[in-house]
């Protein structure tokens, strides 16, 4: 009965891929793009199938990682023309990050493409939200080709306190935000969350058949270092070393899946080394040494997704065994470190785990604000 109830479920199809919803409103028209190597339709790059189906594309803008995704994180991308094409791409995580009004000037309708992770400190949202406030400055109308949310099923973590706001964390959001881009989109615009206050004129291709909790491979990795399904799927949880004096994985072909220090020696036996490796970190954290901790890739996923939170349990246990605590959240020690109140979005959470305050204590300060969110969140959803 099972099985037969299971073939009668209608597959996710993503945005991109019901170009029936959209060719007609293209025809015509001049259109730029936002997209990198996760706009797809089926294997064929979006900007390559609207080609193929007669679609004026005049130019593109390459967020980070740039458009055929093959830049290493927070590295400037160039201006240039693709070389599969032909067309001008103009990068938007360089010397400017969002199109200026002569960017603007030769185009009827932006489409805006890229693959989310669903977290605060994923940059592809905050492109998202200057595309928008570039569109509402120069009455341009932009088109969403949603996709689905791999972490759709969690909405955990402190609401950012916004004087921690910077480039990875632009807007009020908990960590792990449950919004698919086109959500979010509404969100920026309902809440005036754009630059004075600006409203962008939207249009949106919803993702058919689908739904929140839904499991959804993604087909294409969506940054070079979020290499595998493990790794988006942990990366709620994970990202937040990122703030801490240990190594994640850059380095390995193992991001985010993997935490290490060569401090951590004869206190875990799991080992891994970390080498300079191009296009995804080229100088880690604790480079050419070995570093001991925690191996993360054959964790059950299916717990976090049980659990509904993200997992702060490894953050205090490493922080717990680390021989030299006062090294653990120092910034200063590594530019390949970013600031912990940055990325959790909190002042509190450093002195939290620094004087051991349970789980349960942590999260109970982060209300009201995230029950707050959860409510508000509900007038933004397309989905179930």
């Amino acid at each position: 009965m099972s099985s037969l109830t299971l073939a009668q479920t209608p597959s996710i199809r993503t945005g991109a891929e019901q170009t029936e919803l959209y060719l007609p409103i293209l025809k015509g028209k001049r259109v730029a793009i936002m997209a990198n190597q996760t706009a797809i339709i089926g294997k064929t790059h979006l900007v390559d199938s609207l080609l193929t189906m007669g679609i004026q594309v005049v130019k593109v803008f390459g967020p980070e990682h740039g458009f055929r995704g093959d830049v290493s994180a927070g590295e400037k991308v160039s201006d240039e023309t693709d070389s599969k094409t032909g067309i001008p791409i103009i990068s938007l995580y360089g010397k400017k990050n969002k199109p200026s009004k002569e960017d603007l000037a030769d185009v009827d309708i932006l489409i805006y493409d890229l693959q989310d992770v669903g977290v605060r400190f994923y940059t592809n949202i905050n492109a998202l939200a200057r595309l928008m406030e570039a569109c509402a400055a120069n009455g341009k109308e932009l088109m969403i080709l949603d996709r689905p949310n791999p972490n759709a099923y969690l909405i955990d973590g402190p609401i950012l306190d916004m004087k921690y706001k910077s480039g990875i964390g632009m807007f009020p959001l908990p960590m792990s935000h449950g919004l698919t881009v086109a959500e979010f989109a509404q969100m920026a615009n309902g809440e005036g969350w754009l630059t004075d206050g600006v409203k962008c004129k939207l249009h949106i291709i919803p993702v058919a058949n689908y739904h929140h909790d839904m499991e959804y491979t993604l087909p294409v990795p969506p940054s070079p270092n979020l290499n595998t399904q493990q790794a988006v799927l942990l990366y709620p949880s994970t990202c937040m070393f990122e703030g801490v004096y240990l190594n994640h994985g850059r380095g390995t072909y193992s991001p985010f899946t993997v935490l290490g220090s060569p401090e951590l020696k004869g206190i875990y036996e799991f080992s891994y080394t970390p080498t300079g490796i191009k296009g995804m970190a080229e100088t880690p954290l604790f480079m050419d040494q070995v570093c001991y901790g925690l191996d993360l890739r054959e964790f059950d996923t299916d717990e976090l997704r049980k659990s509904g939170q993200i997992n702060f349990k490894w953050i205090m246990e490493l922080y717990k065994a680390h021989p030299h605590k006062e090294k653990f959240f120092d910034s200063s020690l590594s530019n390949q470190m970013g600031t912990i109140e940055k990325l959790i979005g909190t002042g509190d959470f450093r002195q939290q785990i620094i004087s051991g305050v349970s789980e349960e204590e942590i999260r109970a300060s982060w209300e009201p604000g995230l029950s707050q969110y959860k409510e508000m969140r509900k007038k933004y959803l397309i989905y179930p």
